[in-house]
């Protein structure tokens, strides 16, 4: 682990007062044990072990028991919440851990799987089968073939040849099953800034809540660098982080948060509602919070699923710079994930060229963003521009592109493209379920009018309440809704207030 400030190690490992300690202790048992790390709250498998250097007497408090204390106990909760946070973050930028992922640059699900890890937060050891001379060893050692790649190696002697996102999430403890006897109070789907906010207040008002995650809590924010424009933080914040802590947030209350779950579709036609997922599980609840997000445009273009994620990316988190240092690349796009990706990569790459099919920046771009474009030296923006052609054999070797006013055709010797050209929602699962506007947007309260509601059969004599679908009960919040306000903040709010609108709603159903 790397050095650690001295003020920030008695952080990360706190001394109690005797008076703390005995308040813990009335919750657990006293006993020559290993108490347990952020996993008591999580369920999840330890990341860690420890060893007792010298007789002494610890308190094993468990899962519950501890959750009871820091939603109780605001000021052990703060020692506590601050040392867990704290650890994990030593543990995820050492670069090291029992925990080891061997995958190949050239593989999409390489770098799949890498994002996961890392977005969830997850300690974990990289070994490229390309650059490392070791790694044969330990494919040998395992008996994995190479043709197997990616496979990751759990510190339980567990052996997992390129598993899919789910049942990786299911290995580390970030999933368990869900019986369909029991009927939540409100399930959410997703888990980025709106359906985290959903989370976090529908649990501290004691709602049971089930947030089902398809693969890292953070949605579409997660897979930008850094957020400098959310109230609060002046200096800015990285979407994992803000992500990874409001993840916590809601397990301090008690809600369940699924990774690796996807849904597929919704059955509402009777109560409790019914969210079946993609490997056909049932989860039922007696209301529904869609917060799925969006997800970027796909360019038509040649060969586009070819090169994507080895060539061609949709996130541009620090992950993903790490492939292209000293490199020239692409960025498509105009919006802020665009321009925060430029400024991200600047710093790393030896030019960064940025596409735009429109006139300018200033009606799509953050005007700090474009400042910062317009002082770098190494970042060009080719206005009225776009991609005709991905070349290249076995990986992606360059860029043809247009120039939209004088058809002048230029090639761009580049490996890494980030894709950046606005969103589509996530609602195709919805089809039929709820009403969506002409874009797949989810259409809510005042937005649906009473050709929607006696289209969809709406059965109450009130209106839909602010947010809610087309079926009571159901409501839609963050990017996913039609006319939403695209921003972190926003989203956040959306999540907030929705709460409030769900207590009345289950107070009907």
């Amino acid at each position: 682990m790397p050095e650690i400030k001295p003020d920030r190690r008695a952080q990360m490992f706190p001394v109690l007062t005797p008076a703390e300690i005995e308040r813990m202790a009335k919750l657990g048992t006293r006993r020559k044990v290993k108490a347990g790390e952020i996993n008591m709250l999580s369920g999840r498998p330890a990341l860690v072990r420890g060893r007792v250097a010298q007789d002494g007497e610890l308190i094993e408090v468990d899962r519950d028991r501890l959750r009871e204390l820091v939603q109780r106990d605001s000021e052990i909760s703060e020692i506590l919440m601050r040392a867990f946070i704290l650890r994990r973050m030593g543990l995820v930028a050492a670069g090291t851990s029992e925990l080891v992922l061997i995958g190949s640059r050239h593989s999409e699900s390489t770098m799949t799987l890498r994002a996961f890890l890392t977005r969830n937060a997850q300690p974990f050891t990289y070994e490229d089968v390309e650059s490392d001379p070791a790694v044969q060893a330990l494919l040998d050692r395992f008996q994995v073939k190479v043709e197997e790649v990616p496979v990751v190696l759990c510190a339980d002697g567990r052996v997992h040849r390129n598993p899919s996102v789910g049942s990786l999430a299911m290995a580390l403890g970030l999933d368990t099953d869900h019986p369909a006897a029991i009927v939540r109070d409100v399930v959410v789907v997703g888990a980025g800034p709106a359906g985290l906010a959903v989370a976090v207040y529908a649990a501290s008002e004691g709602l049971d809540v089930l947030v089902l995650e398809a693969t890292a809590p953070g949605g579409q924010a997660g897979t930008s660098s850094r957020i400098e424009n959310y109230l609060g933080f002046p200096t800015g914040i990285s979407a994992e982080a803000l992500a990874g802590r409001a993840f916590t947030q809601a397990e301090k209350f008690g809600a369940t948060l699924a990774i690796g779950r996807r849904a597929a579709r919704i059955v509402c036609d009777s109560k409790p509602y019914q969210i079946i997922l993609e490997d056909g599980e049932v989860v039922r609840s007696r209301a529904l919070i869609i917060a799925s997000g969006v997800k970027y445009r796909k360019l038509a273009l040649p060969d586009l699923v070819r090169f994507e994620g080895t060539g061609v990316f949709y996130s541009a988190t620090h992950l993903e710079a790490q492939m292209c240092q000293k490199e020239p690349v692409v960025v498509v796009g105009g919006g802020n994930s665009a321009g925060q990706a430029a400024v991200l990569l600047s710093g790393i790459a030896s030019n960064v060229s940025v596409l735009v099919r429109g006139p300018g920046l200033a009606d799509s771009m953050s005007r700090y963003l474009i400042q910062r474009i317009d002082d770098s030296a190494v970042v060009d923006v080719m206005l009225r521009t776009q991609i005709e052609a991905l070349e290249g054999d076995g990986q992606l070797e360059s860029v043809r592109c247009r120039q939209l006013d004088t058809g002048l055709v230029t090639t761009l010797a580049v490996r890494h493209i980030f894709m950046m050209t606005g969103a589509d929602p996530y609602t195709k699962w919805l089809e039929g379920s709820v009403g969506l506007d002409d874009k797949g947007f989810i259409k809510t309260g005042a937005d649906l009018h009473q050709e929607d509601l006696m289209a969809w059969h709406w059965p109450l004599p009130r209106p839909p309440h602010a947010l809610e679908t087309t079926i009571p009960g159901v409501f839609a919040v963050g990017d996913a809704r039609s006319g939403s306000t695209k921003r972190v903040a926003s989203a956040v709010g959306e999540g907030a207030m929705c709460v409030q609108l769900l207590h009345r709603a289950l107070a009907e159903l």
